[in-house]
């Protein structure tokens, strides 16, 4: 019998939370500066899970490196401004909770920089939660690469067959799908066809969506139960 699976992996944006709209606010303010703008669909091709310097090297061509990074940490404040109260995606304190429960080991694995996912992670008090935080800036290469992945899974003492990944975006399900990971993809902004193109095992709304708790009773014989049905 093959052993169920031990490790939990997650992405930040648009998987703990949904920040798609405080992010693509952040980039209209910074555009607008530059007397550009960028389309929904702009930001959901070319900017959601990639790394800062792909997308400001895609924004502003030409610029030197500095610059672009320069640009980057604009943008980033921005976004930490427009950052309010933030809550977790439906599910996830259950799933979290359930995970202890089985002794699970957990990491978030990001390409947002460390100052945005650590601020997240306070905001939804999960500061201490996660004993693994993977920036994918800090590495040599970020998201859709999957050395981030690859990075957690030995942070953690963990074997990729023995994983599961949360991912939003099609370059963050990439890098975990290369790294050998099963991957949930979650549809806060992409639509389930877009994900499992990327390499996505199965397509889900959020933590509470039957289908990922139908696969977790099946491996664990139980499941997460969500707060509206715990009453």
């Amino acid at each position: 019998m093959t052993a169920r699976r031990d490790t939990l992996l997650f992405d930040l944006d648009g998987t703990l939370t949904d920040t798609d709209a405080l992010h693509f606010e952040a980039f209209r303010i910074l555009l607008a500066r530059f007397g550009t703008a960028i389309t929904h669909d702009d930001y959901k091709s070319r900017i959601m899970g990639a790394t800062n310097a792909a997308i400001m090297g895609w924004l502003f061509p030409g610029r030197p490196e500095d610059e672009h990074r320069a640009l980057g940490e604009e943008k980033e404040r921005l976004f930490r401004s427009l950052a309010g109260r933030m809550t977790p995606l439906p599910g996830l304190t259950e799933l979290l909770g359930w995970a202890d429960a089985l002794s699970l080991k957990t990491a978030v694995v990001t390409n947002a920089p460390r100052a945005n996912a650590e601020m997240m992670l306070g905001a939804l008090g999960l500061g201490a939660r996660f004993p693994v935080l993977v920036i994918g800036d800090e590495l040599a290469r970020g998201k859709p690469d999957p050395l981030p992945y690859r990075t957690a899974l030995e942070r953690l003492g963990a074997d990729a067959a023995q994983a599961y990944a949360f991912e939003d975006s099609r370059s963050g399900v990439a890098a975990a799908h290369g790294a050998g990971v099963d991957t949930f993809g979650m549809m806060t902004g992409l639509d389930a066809a877009t994900l499992r193109a990327a390499g996505a095992c199965a397509a889900i709304r959020d933590f509470t969506d039957p289908l990922l708790l139908r696969s977790l009773a099946r491996e664990y014989g139980s499941a997460p139960r969500p707060a509206s049905a715990a009453s």
